[in-house]
């Protein structure tokens, strides 16, 4: 089965979160009568994100289509979020960039589609929401092209192919449509990547490298190091090599992989490079950390992390209404929380 690792980019609230359930939806990922199936913004599971109606951390969530397994990279569309971004697209071999029919390109899509020029990703366009009623498609075009011009550093990423969506009803076209009530889905996008974009570099005879992308914990298997398989294969109760950013080492043991299937995780005996797993048993993995064959290990190069946007001081709060409210209120408990979320968090 072939493979494309595919981000999607955007600026917040042009649409693509809303994409990728449609590639859910069209995949037939649920059940029709899933309560999933019905609900929008599948991909937006954290509390935050469904209250503030936007996408703040990176997930991955994968599709088969014409036997193809698609691994699709949700990303933030914020700066603020920039950490979350450049590890992402650290993943990703090509990156679908959805903009909005009236809004055009916007600062955060310069700030993402320039992270993903400088990583050398190809790039499709998505022009979303073509039945907004002061949707204005030619002009958007240009604007597209003009930000393709001062963002490429090659020549090459100046032809790129663009479709047209109304990603909450999954539909898609690859010229502008002339009646857009007619019956259509998202074919043409799959079609798109399957032929535009490319595959990961798949070198199973090579021992096996991995970089550390993204933690994630649960309680019932502790810590996941996720990252894409660089070269070779992992598979269950394997020992590796775990090298951290001062190319210090450890030895490790893998006990359980496993690979995103719609929003779940499959455990699998064995998976092999270009894909994207989470490995459990790699209790001191950090982001930004090589995950090597124990016989010859070799560390990648690791991720740089923009500067965060934002600095903060806590302290003791002064004000009268101390202590009323609120569940965790001491220094030590918020300090607790906040060592917690560095371990998944590397923008902070």
């Amino acid at each position: 089965m072939q493979i494309r690792n595919v981000a999607i980019i955007a600026h917040v609230d042009h649409g693509k979160t809303t994409l990728v359930d449609g590639f859910l939806k069209q995949t037939k990922v649920f059940r029709e009568n899933e309560a999933m199936f019905s609900q929008a913004l599948i991909m937006d599971s954290n509390d935050q994100e469904r209250e503030r109606g936007i996408t703040i951390m990176a997930k991955n969530t994968a599709v088969i289509y014409d036997d193809t397994k698609i691994n699709i990279i949700d990303t933030p569309g914020h700066a603020d979020f920039g950490g979350e971004v450049e590890r992402t697209l650290n993943m990703a071999d090509g990156a679908i960039l959805v903009i909005d029919s009236q809004e055009g390109p916007m600062p955060q899509t310069k700030f993402v589609l320039g992270k993903a020029l400088e990583l050398g990703l190809k790039i499709i366009v998505v022009i979303n929401k073509i039945d907004k009623p002061d949707a204005r498609i030619n002009w958007v075009i240009e604007k597209i092209h003009d930000l393709f011009l001062s963002l490429a550093t090659e020549t090459k990423q100046l032809d790129f192919p663009i479709y047209y969506a109304i990603s909450k009803e999954g539909k898609s076209w690859s010229k502008i449509p002339e009646d857009i009530t007619e019956s259509a889905d998202l074919t043409p996008i799959f079609r798109g990547i399957i032929e535009h974009l490319p595959g990961p570099e798949i070198n199973l005879e090579a021992h096996f490298q991995m970089l550390v992308t993204t933690l994630d914990r649960d309680n019932f298997q502790g810590k996941y190091a996720i990252g894409r398989i660089k070269q070779g294969f992992v598979s269950m109760n394997m020992p590796v090599m775990l090298i951290n950013k001062n190319g210090e080492s450890e030895c490790a043991r893998v006990e359980r992989v496993f690979v995103s299937q719609g929003l779940k995780r499959i455990e699998v005996e064995m998976a092999e490079a270009g894909d994207i797993v989470a490995l459990t048993g790699i209790k001191n993995a950090h982001i930004g950390d090589t995950l090597a064959d124990s016989d010859n290990p070799e560390s990648l190069e690791t991720i740089h992390i923009e500067e965060p946007t934002l600095k903060m001081s806590v302290a003791a709060n002064t004000s009268p209404f101390a202590g009323k409210e609120g569940k965790f209120v001491t220094s030590r408990q918020i300090l607790e929380r906040i060592e917690k979320e560095l371990e998944t968090n590397v923008s902070l």
